[in-house]
């Protein structure tokens, strides 16, 4: 096809087929038969500066002229098994002497954690808990690509369905998961069993632990704007998946050995998956299908504190790291990075007008320190958070699917307001930070 030019004081020739512009300086105005044609291409497109680009619609909430990108469904899944925090003492003594103080120190831990219980993927009478031989990282690869594509698979068979979308609709995938390593990724598994197509464009993030909720938006964010400006439509698939309770062993056999370690992973972490379908503006139906409408995001590395949450692989699964820093640190970068984020939008949104106590919140329930420490900080009501205390006190922390868990769980729960902050953190330490839109409310639980 042959390209088109814009008639203007310094005119572009802009390719039709690839919606890539050319500044050309002396190019000549080509003359079109059919004018109703010249006309619909003028409509769609803008001169800036020399070149031609998109014109794009603007969001409800700013006055860019940015792709609006729109969240058409979500989907959370659990394992069918539950851990009581008053089991936990039964659950360790098959193992390990509870009277020893290292195991008394993780009991009194379990106690503060304000967890009622946490989701696994085996029962607790399952005999996988209690052999004399740990199993290993071999045996826990298979048991997560078997149960936690399984989980995946579920989580994302919810959101196709709120979305109104088939498995052939789908452009992207943006996966994660810090509890699994193998390769070929487990996306690929997940996207097999769903039936996606071939040349799906996948990608799979890893390393970025309980962040990776918010890293995966963020990177579905930035595949369905360069969609936009390619003029064609985006519909990505996101979804994470963890099987944290696995890897239990490696983390209290190092307790025992370790005495003086104080570990918190053994009381907070929990198993599950939870997926989302981002669309663009192009894709139809996306606006009139949005649960969430995504305004903008941001990111950011707190320097020189890398060893402050980690999780490392270990003969028997990995082992975490979690110091008590870690709740000062996620405290400290929440007030800045809300602020960058709400100066970044323009003047006159009511996202960029809005107070922290204006949101609802959809925090990363990293533990109760954190609920709490937020709360206070911004002055929050706890019904702001009202789905991130509901999620941590009945599920645990399910590391990075647990903020989608969350936003998930939040527009289930009444009304509330309607802006939203979500606020995840990872090993780095690295920080998440989404401003959305809720669309959909009162929607009932399944």
């Amino acid at each position: 096809m042959e390209p088109v030019v814009i008639e203007n004081e310094c005119p572009v020739v802009y390719d039709s087929m690839t919606f890539k512009p050319k500044h050309v300086s002396d190019a000549s105005p080509i003359s079109h038969k059919d004018e109703s044609t010249t006309e619909a291409v003028k409509k769609t497109l803008a001169v800036e500066n020399g070149f031609a680009h998109r014109v794009l619609p603007t969001t409800p909430f700013t006055s860019k002229p940015v792709p609006a990108l729109y969240v058409t469904g979500l989907g959370s899944q659990y394992p069918p098994f539950t851990l009581k925090s008053e089991r936990l003492k039964t659950f360790l003594q098959k193992l390990y002497d509870v009277e020893s103080p290292s195991i008394k120190k993780i009991l009194q831990l379990n106690q503060n954690t304000m967890i009622e219980s946490r989701s696994i993927i085996k029962a607790f009478e399952d005999p996988f808990w209690s052999r004399s031989v740990a199993p290993s990282i071999s045996e826990l690869d298979c048991l997560f690509r078997r149960a936690g594509v399984d989980l995946a698979v579920q989580a994302c068979k919810k959101a196709f369905r709120e979305a109104k979308l088939s498995a052939e609709d789908i452009t992207h995938v943006v996966a994660v998961t810090c509890t699994n390593a193998g390769n070929p990724g487990f996306d690929l598994l997940v996207c097999q069993k769903l039936g996606l197509k071939p040349e799906t464009d996948r990608t799979l993030l890893h390393g970025v632990g309980c962040a990776g909720g918010l890293s995966a938006m963020r990177t579905a964010a930035a595949m369905a704007q360069s969609y936009s400006m390619r003029g064609r439509p985006a519909r990505i698939l996101s979804f994470a998946c963890e099987i944290c309770s696995i890897y239990v062993r490696a983390d209290m056999d190092q307790i025992v050995e370790q005495p003086e370690l104080i570990k918190a992973s053994p009381v907070l972490y929990s198993d599950g998956a939870a997926a989302f379908v981002l669309c663009n503006e192009l894709a139809e139906g996306a606006q009139d299908r949005s649960v969430y409408e995504l305004a903008d995001w941001e990111t950011t590395t707190v320097p020189d504190s890398a060893r402050e949450l980690e999780l490392m692989m270990d003969p028997q699964g990995f082992r975490a790291t979690l110091t008590k820093e870690v709740p000062n640190l996620a405290l400290k970068a929440v007030g800045p990075l809300f602020e960058r984020l709400r100066t970044s939008l323009p003047a006159g949104s009511a996202l960029a007008q809005g107070e922290a106590k204006a949101f609802d919140w959809a925090l990363h329930p990293g533990s109760i320190a954190v609920l709490n420490g937020v709360q206070q900080s911004f002055g929050l009501h706890e019904e702001q958070l009202r789905a991130s205390f509901d999620v941590y006190k009945k599920h645990g922390v399910s590391s990075s699917s647990t903020v989608l868990m969350v936003l998930d769980r939040l527009r289930k729960m009444g009304e509330g307001r309607e802006n939203v902050v979500a606020y995840s953190f990872g090993p780095g330490m690295t920080m998440e930070m989404a401003m959305l839109r809720k669309v959909v409310r009162g929607a009932k639980d399944e």
